[in-house]
């Protein structure tokens, strides 16, 4: 599907109303089991309700107003009090099951919408995450399911509402066609009423719907960027930002608010005034003798009866916009192409040690040539560290290795298969990328590393300790079972990245990616990780190096300038390149 125009901002004319009603059905269709069940509840309602105010109506007529004349009748006295606990008792039973299932079918609802919000996310490729502030995307996952799934919690209550509204009105007709025009002369009025008030709250909701991500994007971006707002004093300007972004939320929400006051008033307001001229129309049928007085106390209590559930209705065609609104905005989502298409006949890589090819790969991100023609090979079981000057594209190009994106042209072969055929589920098991910027669960030590897969605890403890992490695990509070709080805030920059790379290690990977990632950790530490891979790892690796001690590590350099392979070789060989000569040059110098 391709993007096109935000379906919330098309006319509203007759359009909405169908819209919503469309979103509704598809709710349905998604789990109709449980939605079924609540329309049957709501269903046992609306006829026990009718035969509740009948059997009252009857009752009136056969053993109240005889027994004003003298003439009580016990044995039907019983029967009418025996008839009104069953059907009362049969009402409130469908409300339990209509408001069980109800629930039941609006949380599977919100959960489907849900895993498609993040199965899309998780689809996309990271340009999309990193054009879109962490608010929208969270907005995106809470604000708008929940106001585009709460239109669909009533609607069995409306389903049972309406056939108790035809029903009664059938029960009218059947009775006098003068209290039938009383009762007809409400559906009319709320249809006039819901096509005003859709025109006029669906730019408000809609803009408030808006807001809420704005105001997430900004409180998000404030609370992850605590430590720069206050070491730079910026609490009163990001304060004032949020205010600003809160304030536009709040005064779309007061327009779209007051417009729904006069909405809901008036729609209570209906089943009563119904109610009154249903009083008076019937009092002058009951003097002309066309109805018993019975019958009009039934029909009387059984508008009393709608006048709550009719709120309902209104609250369906209130949330309506709002809906409608909401899932525009997911449609958003949803309509994104994955850039990153899934193989039609996916290919298993190949068993024992992986190479890989880069093949004239050219890559462009936000419109500049990242990579411009790389091609180079690293053979099974090779180290190779890719090095070049800052913003050359190595880090671009690991995450074209694991396929985190698709490079514009040329192809990247691991193991003979184009990871673009590859099984992902295979190229995951078989490659693993360790980045500079290691982000860890608000978890346990352990589970980080394990992350939910069955792994022995000696695999943890083994892998922990090539990443030369064991040592400080154990000296923590729980040890291993220690909760490192959330993006592991608790630890330092290098035990982060310690325990990111246990957790690549112990799955044992083929293919080692290291992404810089042991910038944060000490030079002593970093040569005891590199001892160890040298001794234990049994895969291929591929370095994005900036320090002389990382790139001793590898039996190859492939260095990087300007989008393309410079030169390749061993470090010693490299040493006669300039550019690659100032980069060691100046790290040395940074040393000193």
């Amino acid at each position: 599907m391709s993007a096109t125009a935000h379906p919330a901002s098309a006319p509203v004319e007759g359009r909405l109303f169908r819209r919503g009603m469309a979103l509704v059905l598809s709710y349905v269709r998604l789990h109709p089991r449980p939605f079924a069940a609540s329309v049957g509840g709501a269903l046992l309602f609306a006829v026990s309700s009718i035969a509740l105010t009948t059997t009252l109506g009857r009752a009136i007529d056969t053993v109240v107003r005889p027994a004003f004349r003298g003439a009580f009748d016990e044995r039907r006295m019983w029967f009418a009090v025996l008839g009104l606990l069953v059907f009362g008792g049969l009402r409130s039973l469908g409300i339990m099951i209509r408001r069980y299932y109800s629930g039941v079918s609006g949380e599977r609802v919100m959960a489907t919408l849900r895993t498609r919000v993040a199965d899309r996310y998780r689809d996309l490729q990271l340009r999309f995450h990193r054009e879109t502030p962490t608010g929208e995307l969270l907005a995106h996952m809470e604000a708008d399911v929940k106001a585009a799934v709460d239109v669909y919690w009533p609607v069995p209550f409306a389903t049972g509402v309406i056939v108790l509204t035809l029903l009664a009105l059938g029960s009218l007709l059947r009775a006098d066609p003068w209290l039938a025009l009383v009762g007809s002369v409400l559906f009319p009025s709320l249809a006039l009423m819901n096509r005003s008030f859709a025109k006029r709250v669906e730019g408000p909701a809609r803009r408030a719907q808006e807001r809420i991500g704005e105001v997430s994007a900004v409180a998000h971006e404030s609370i992850d960027g605590a430590l720069v707002v206050k070491t730079l004093g910026l609490e009163d300007v990001e304060a004032q930002r949020l205010a600003e972004r809160a304030e536009e939320l709040r005064r779309e929400r007061v327009r779209a608010g007051e417009l729904r006051a006069t909405f809901d008033a008036a729609l209570d307001a209906m089943p009563s005034l119904a109610t009154a001229v249903l009083v008076a129309v019937g009092a002058w049928r009951v003097s002309r003798g066309s109805v018993t007085p019975g019958e009009l106390v039934g029909f009387v209590a059984l508008f009393g009866l709608l006048s709550w559930p009719m709120r309902f209705v209104g609250w369906i065609l209130a949330e309506l916009p709002r809906a409608v609104v909401g899932y525009a905005r997911l449609e958003e989502v949803f309509r994104r192409e994955p850039t990153l298409r899934p193989p039609a006949r996916p290919v298993r890589l190949p068993e024992g040690p992986l190479g890989l090819r880069v093949e004239g790969v050219r890559h462009v991100l936000d419109g500049d040539v990242v990579l411009d023609g790389v091609s180079f090979e690293v053979a099974p079981m090779e180290s190779v560290a890719i090095v070049g000057p800052t913003g050359v594209g190595k880090s671009t190009l690991a995450q074209l290795l694991v396929r985190l994106a698709d490079p514009d042209e040329g192809r990247i072969l691991i193991g003979g298969i184009d990871v673009r055929e590859a099984d992902p589920t295979d190229l995951r098991r078989a490659v693993a990328i360790v980045f500079q910027d290691s982000f860890l669960f608000a978890t346990t030590v352990r589970d980080n590393i394990a992350l939910d897969r069955d792994v022995a605890d000696a695999e943890i403890v083994r892998a922990a300790m090539i990443a030369s992490a064991d040592r400080f695990i154990r000296e923590l509070p729980a040890g291993y079972d220690t909760v490192v709080g959330e993006r592991g805030h608790t630890l330092s920059g290098g035990q982060r990245q310690r325990v990111a790379l246990a957790r690549a290690l112990v799955r044992s990977p083929r293919i080692l990616i290291l992404d810089d990632a042991t910038s944060s950790v000490d030079p002593a530490i970093e040569a005891d990780i590199l001892a160890a891979l040298r001794k234990e790892l049994s895969a291929t690796l591929l370095v994005v190096a900036y320090r002389l001690s990382t790139i001793q590590l590898a039996d190859r350099v492939v260095y990087l300038e300007d989008g393309r392979v410079a030169a390749t070789g061993s470090h010693e060989e490299l040493l006669r390149h300039p550019g690659y000569a100032a980069i060691i040059r100046a790290y040395e110098r940074g040393r000193a």
